[in-house]
């Protein structure tokens, strides 16, 4: 247990000595489970504490703690107080520990402010030690910065489980005995409501004391008790002010640790480990220093915030004995009603801004359903459903009738409130994935008059912009946004994007490498950086990457990527074996018509899939046509289906839509690249030339040009010139 100088001086112990040879000193504090000791162990000639249970009148109770003292003890991790002895007086059972020096991270946090490296280190150990621990079926239940010790050689140690004994002035009255202890400071949400405690509510707690170690002050320090809860029960820890000295993978990490809905946390310690190794691997920045303390918090919330806790006083009376009485548990949860529809909302659209990950399309859309069930009116939850359809129209076999859906969602938002930001940004969705891009660059602006920091705003805004060439403007405002919102991959995502259009493949890779490391589990990400790493030869470095992505799961993107790089080191089979799972339906996207085509490609090179490769071009065109007919000036869609045209050796139907696509984008390298491609399909060998010669100037990859099997004539002519 701690020592330190402020305890030097508080009162002597009135206990008897225990077993004889225990020679009691001073008090060093109370508990809810009991009363700490400094002593002397007269036989082994050491310093101990000693933590004398209170006879809790609960033989069951009483059996429990000691168990628990028994497990705390089999614990080898350094990084726990050693349990020496369980001792019997009779009267009362007591727990002998090991005597630890050193300050309490609330010390030291009140003398100076505290370095990054620092406060990973700290955090870090925290970390691996909580996951020593969690493997043997312990939980600590009751981290907080009074709760870790460090010594004066930086070593962390983390005080007993259940047996924390400093007073906190942040803590309420403890729940029943049957119950852990806690401090609502550091107390994940679940457990206001009384859900057992678990993994993951240790490991909310800790990233609560990594959000106070780098900023200087826990969430809401200005507010206690009922307040206190209220405002952690109502907030996301996106909502919390992070000073412009901490990097945006820190921020990342603690929205991790500390998502409010279980399901969205981190949910073991080995995972908070890897992502803490990966920071400490990376340097700090350069202008890093301590950082200062974040502001009070804004008054905007406080308000309702305070009513609540005030309508909770008189609600439940006596809120930690939730846990222990259905009723109370129902009445509290009957006070939270109101704020309930907000926090589904909120939970949606965290899964909407994610919906790249399985399951999240579905459970923005269950919690947009939700809502509506109980008000079929909510605006928002509308447009939110609007939203998740021209997601799934884009992603799943572009089916109308999921854009129809959209539509008419999109157009009731706007009829029950024109003034909500939302409702505007459902209708620029649809007016984009309709191909109206004027229209949905209209809607896009009006949404932002309504809220300009709106995320689905900005970066739909971005995506239109590019859609219509306007790449100047569209990397400006990603940029920007990144600046401003340096938590959101969607920014870094977005000039990645625009950099790589531009054939500016190391500035797209440097993009990319900052949306991993905002959050390392996209591997849209991992997708788009081999792109950028193959576009510069680096193709060894590409296939690592892919590999590293395919480790967290599957992926179309993943997979088309893979079959690319494949079939330029001239592997038809594996390409061919990595684009079919890129269509796959368990694994892939079978409605992307990219991915058939380049199956189809490939599959030509393969002795006896020819016909395969028919039946491959055919559903690419098959998905393409839709597409084409919604977007008619999109020039991607237009050179594509002008080279699918000509692969099948239609010249009438090829030639319109090649020539159209260079009218409308003359340096665009991609386009140059599939019309010299498809001229030399056509046996239009100097048109051929032409665009590719246009194609490298415009910086397409010349080793992409020269792993092309059906360019291989071609780079024979005496008139090819690819430097």
């Amino acid at each position: 247990m701690p020592q330190s100088p402020e305890l030097t001086e508080l009162r002597p112990a009135t206990a008897p000595l225990l077993s004889g040879h225990y020679e009691v000193r001073d008090c060093l504090g109370e508990g809810g489970f009991g009363t700490v000791f400094a002593a002397w162990d007269n036989k082994l000639r050491r310093a101990v504490a000693i933590k004398r249970l209170k006879n809790l009148g609960d033989p069951t109770q009483s059996a429990r703690l000691v168990q628990e003292a028994q497990l705390a003890a089999s614990l080898q991790h350094p990084a726990f107080v050693k349990i020496y002895a369980l001792e019997d007086s009779g009267e009362a059972q007591s727990i002998v520990m090991e005597l630890v020096h050193g300050q309490t991270l609330k010390q030291l946090l009140g003398q100076s402010p505290m370095h990054e490296r620092q406060a990973l280190d700290i955090v870090c150990q925290i970390a691996e030690a909580m996951r020593d621990a969690h493997a043997s079926g312990l939980v600590h239940g009751d981290l907080k910065p009074s709760n870790v010790m460090v010594q004066p050689e930086n070593t962390v140690r983390i005080l007993d489980f259940g047996l924390a004994i400093q007073a906190d002035p942040q803590a309420t009255t403890s729940v029943l005995q049957t119950d852990p202890q806690g401090t609502i400071a550091y107390m994940a949400p679940e457990r206001l409501l009384g859900q057992p405690l678990r993994a993951s509510s240790d490991i909310y707690a800790l990233g609560v004391i990594f959000y106070e170690l780098l900023t200087g002050a826990r969430p809401f320090s200005d507010l206690n008790g009922l307040a206190l809860a209220a405002a952690h029960m109502q907030t996301s820890s996106a909502q919390w002010p992070y000073p412009a000295t901490v990097r945006a993978a820190l921020i990342q990490l603690m929205h991790n640790m500390t998502a409010t809905p279980v399901e969205q946390r981190l949910q073991t310690m080995q995972q908070v480990c890897e992502r803490l190794a990966i920071l400490l691997d990376q340097p700090a920045a350069q202008t890093q220093s301590p950082a200062k303390r974040v502001l009070r918090w804004q008054p905007a919330w406080r308000k309702p915030v305070l009513s609540l806790g005030a309508a909770l006083a008189l609600a439940a009376g006596g809120w930690w004995f939730a846990r222990s009485s259905p009723t109370m548990l129902t009445s509290l949860q009957a006070v939270f009603q109101p704020y309930s529809e907000a926090q589904e909302m909120q939970v949606g659209l965290q899964a909407l801004a994610t919906w790249d990950r399985p399951g999240e399309l579905e459970k923005a859309e269950k919690k947009f359903t939700t809502i509506l069930d109980q008000n079929r009116d909510n605006v928002a939850a509308i447009a939110g459903l609007a939203l998740v359809y021209c997601r799934r129209f884009s992603s799943d076999h572009q089916d109308e009738i999921w854009l129809r859906k959209a539509d008419a969602a999109a157009k009731q938002a706007l009829h029950l409130n024109d003034q909500l930001a939302l409702s505007h940004i459902a209708q620029a969705d649809v007016l984009a994935m309709a191909g109206k891009n004027e229209a949905a660059l209209t809607a896009f602006d009006r949404a932002l008059t309504l809220d300009p920091a709106n995320i689905f705003g900005l970066s739909g805004r971005i995506n239109v912009l590019h859609k219509q060439r306007q790449d100047d403007t569209a990397l400006a405002s990603a940029q920007e946004g990144l600046r401003r919102y340096p938590a959101e991959r969607v920014f870094a995502d977005q000039v990645g994007t625009i950099q790589y259009a531009r054939a500016r493949f190391h500035e797209a890779e440097l993009a990319f490498r900052q949306s991993i490391q905002i959050q390392p589990d996209a591997v849209y990400s991992y997708a788009n950086l081999s792109a950028a790493l193959a576009a510069q030869g680096k193709q060894d470095e590409a296939l690592h990457i892919l590999q590293q992505g395919l480790q967290i799961r599957p992926s179309a993107w993943l997979y088309g990527n893979l079959g690319n790089i494949l079939f330029l080191r001239n592997d038809y089979i594996g390409a061919a074996a990595a684009f079919e799972s890129a269509v796959a339906p368990t694994q892939g996207s079978p409605g992307d018509y990219l991915g058939w085509a380049n199956l189809g490609d490939t599959l030509l090179w393969i002795p006896g899939r020819e016909a395969d490769a028919r039946k491959a071009y055919a559903r690419a065109s098959e998905l393409l046509a839709p597409r084409l007919s919604r977007s008619p000036d999109d020039v991607t869609l237009l050179s594509r289906m002008g080279l699918y045209y000509a692969r099948s050796g239609d010249k009438q139907h090829s030639l319109p839509l090649l020539q159209r696509s260079l009218t409308l984008a003359p340096a665009a390298a991609g386009v140059q690249f599939r019309a010299g491609l498809a001229y030399e399909l056509l046996g239009e060998r100097q048109l051929a030339l032409a665009a590719i010669k246009q194609a490298i100037h415009a910086g397409y990859p010349v080793q992409f040009i020269e792993a092309t099997p059906e360019l291989l004539a071609l780079r024979r002519d005496p008139a090819y010139a690819p430097r």
